[in-house]
């Protein structure tokens, strides 16, 4: 029997069944330990409602209730929990870099947009894209996204060749560059444009919230800093 609630999730309306993971007891020393399920969107005791956000997206998002969700034995993935947790986490690196190749679209699409404005508008004759100040951040934001690019595409060779522990550590880094730069890509960008960056017209204004979601989701860049902190470095755990 599950209970419980979850919050941001994703194609619930689309999905016959959902994974979820919720504690058990364990059975010889009566401590609560993590365990995956499989719950089916039709099971009694499970809904969902749907969040209204303010950023586009081609999913919607939802909290999902479980209310005395009784399940098969069945239902629980794996002959142990560690065995059916060990496969989710697995899912976390191409979901990283999913996210990081995200960002990088968007700020190249802010890049170029910025790079077009840059060459067309004109002040006393002369595009606005002939002044160092302009141009010096659209230059730092195309140096930032080719190597959150290189970073990006690091650790889709890592988890293809199946060294998970490494390209663990190849996609936070990713995910946090690819994130990074796309917030400096759109904000150089708006500021190219000037007033016009948030018309409209220029689609400029969705391409800002779009960048505040890949600095959160699906994992802050603060924990990713934990990550590299505890993993990489070698440091104490700190959270």
């Amino acid at each position: 029997v599950l209970n419980g609630q979850k919050v941001f999730i994703s194609g619930v309306d689309e999905a016959e069944a959902v994974l979820v993971v919720g504690r058990t007891e364990d059975a010889r020393t009566g401590k609560l330990q993590p365990a995956l399920f499989v719950v089916p969107t039709d099971t009694p005791g499970f809904t969902a409602r749907k969040i209204e956000m303010d950023i586009v997206s081609p999913d919607w998002q939802f909290e999902i209730f479980l209310d005395d969700v009784r399940l098969p034995a069945d239902a629980l993935i794996g002959e142990s929990t560690d065995t059916a947790l060990l496969q989710l986490f697995a899912g976390l690196n191409p979901e990283r870099i999913m996210g990081a190749s995200f960002s990088i679209g968007i700020g190249r699409l802010a890049l170029r947009k910025a790079v077009d404005y840059a060459n067309t508008r004109k002040v006393w004759d002369v595009p606005i894209g002939a002044h160092q100040a302009i141009q010096h951040p659209l230059a730092k934001a195309k140096v930032e996204l080719e190597l959150a690019k290189l970073m990006t595409q690091k650790a889709a060779w890592l988890y293809d060749s199946g060294d998970d522990m490494a390209a663990g550590e190849a996609a936070n880094m990713a995910k946090y560059a690819a994130a990074e730069a796309a917030v400096h890509a759109v904000d150089a960008a708006v500021h190219t444009h000037g007033g016009n960056g948030l018309t409209a017209e220029f689609g400029l204004g969705a391409l800002v919230t779009a960048t505040r979601v890949g600095r959160i989701a699906p994992v802050s860049r603060e924990m990713i800093l934990n990550f590299v902190a505890q993993h990489s470095l070698g440091l104490p755990k700190s959270y």
